[in-house]
This record gives structure tokens, sequence and C-alpha cells, in this order.
């Protein structure tokens, strides 16, 4: 019989893991594509990604998850003696640090930069170069918090 916690510690997983199959696609194929272009091509691309992406599907997943993962950590710090409190824990901090603070830290002021620059000059190429090699070594960072997320809900079902 499925508990609320086990309820919450799924979808907690889902979402996770739905975050890290996202950011392991930027990560291996779609930073790589966009930057075979050039620099103008890419930039706007980009630039079209980062407005698409705010869209409802998008938020329920990434907050709804994190809005989980600090429900999961309360329950988890005020029921330590449970079985899998710990796994819980850790899979509500990895998704916290590793997805939530990473991209409002860092991959967020990116783009934020990146959609103010003029696609065709040659702050935009200069930007767009440094912003390839940042944006997407932070992205491996959310790709591996994810993922860490994931195997920790997973391991922590009661």
């Amino acid at each position: 019989m499925f508990t609320g916690l086990s309820i919450v510690t799924l979808l907690a997983a889902l979402g996770s893991g739905i975050m890290a199959g996202l950011f392991f696609a930027f990560s291996t194929f779609v930073m790589q594509a966009l930057g075979k272009h050039p620099a103008p091509v890419g930039i706007a691309a980009m630039q079209s990604i980062n407005q698409t992406i705010l869209n409802p599907i998008f938020f329920a997943v990434f907050f709804g998850t994190a809005l989980l993962s600090l429900a999961l950590a309360v329950l988890a710090l005020l029921g330590w003696s449970e079985a899998g409190a710990g796994w819980r824990l850790a899979g509500a901090l990895l998704y916290l640090i590793g997805s939530i603070a990473v991209t409002i830290l860092f991959n967020v002021p990116l783009n934020n930069r990146l959609a103010a620059a003029a696609p065709d000059s040659t702050e935009g190429a200069a930007l767009w170069s440094r912003y390839l090699r940042i944006w997407t070594a932070w992205n491996h960072a959310r790709t591996i918090g994810c993922i860490g997320a994931t195997g920790s809900f997973i391991l922590g079902m009661p």
C-alpha cells in the first residue's frame, strides 16, 4: 500500500529524473550541436530555447520537484530514525543544490547575458564562446545532481 510519504518520494524521483534527462540532453548533444553553427545562429537558437522553456509544464516539474524535495528534507529530519530518511534527505539536497541553486546562481545569469546580446555582433560572438564552455560545465553539474537525487530518492523509498 502506498503511503503519502512513498507517493511524495516517488514523485520527487520522477521529477528529478525528468530534469536529469533534460540536462543530460543539453550536456551530451544539444550544446555541441549549437556550437557547430556560426555564433549568430547558435546564439539565436539558444535565445529561443531559453524563452520557450519558460512554460507551465517546465515550471511544474522544475519547481514542483523543488517543493517536494523541501518537504522530504523536513520529513527526513523530523523522522531521522525512519528507514530511508538519510537517502531522502540526500536526494532533496542534491536536487535543491545541484538543480535549483546551480540554475539560479550560474545558468540563469549566463542566459540573461546571452538574452541581451545581439546575435550578429562581435561582442555576441565573444560571449557565445564563453557561454558554451561555462554554461555547459554548470549544466554537467545539474545533470549529476539530478541523477544523484533520482537515485537517492529511489533508495529512500519507504
